[in-house]
């Protein structure tokens, strides 16, 4: 905990929003997500309108969807994709076309995914944290990216670190 708000301190103290997310920092883009996220659900009234007939566009909820994705956890986009296609096939095909299959089973699956990932997480941290056996990646590293020490600063050469 004390290395969460030493690097917070560090950040917005030292260095500086702007030069993380400002116009002298690497990550200035983000903030045009601010503005996606204002538009979309403007976008998807605009289709509704657009096309009146099309039912299923007044069920997006941008809100919810952009905010779901917070509670993801990190993961590739293969684990994603099998969420977006899991939550489409069940939560609209199957609820729309077997309502009485999805009330019968949706409760059972939803409870089957959740205890899938905890057994799965239990027996991955049995298995792994083994001596034996580990798995080096830049991920599970301390420090974290190798690179995340680099200086971000235009024109700043350090050994081992990309130029900006």
């Amino acid at each position: 905990m004390d290395n969460v708000f030493f690097d917070a301190s560090v950040i917005w103290g030292l260095v500086g929003p702007r030069r993380i997310f400002g116009t002298e920092g690497e990550y200035g883009n983000v903030n045009w997500f601010f503005l996606g996220g204002a538009l979309a659900p403007l976008l998807v009234w605009l289709a509704h309108k657009t096309f009146p007939d099309k039912e299923w566009i007044r069920l997006i909820h941008m809100p919810v969807l952009l905010g779901a994705t917070a509670m993801m956890p990190p993961a590739t986009a293969v684990n994603f994709t099998s969420w977006l296609f899991m939550a489409f096939l069940f939560g609209y095909v199957v609820y729309k076309y077997r309502p009485d299959w999805w009330k019968r089973y949706n409760y059972v699956l939803s409870g089957g995914l959740d205890a899938g990932t905890a057994f799965m997480t239990v027996l991955l941290f049995l298995t792994l944290q083994s001596k034996d056996i580990g798995l080096e990646w830049w991920g599970n590293n301390g420090e974290g990216c190798p690179l995340a020490a680099c200086p971000t600063a235009k024109g700043i050469i350090v050994d081992g670190c990309p130029v900006t």
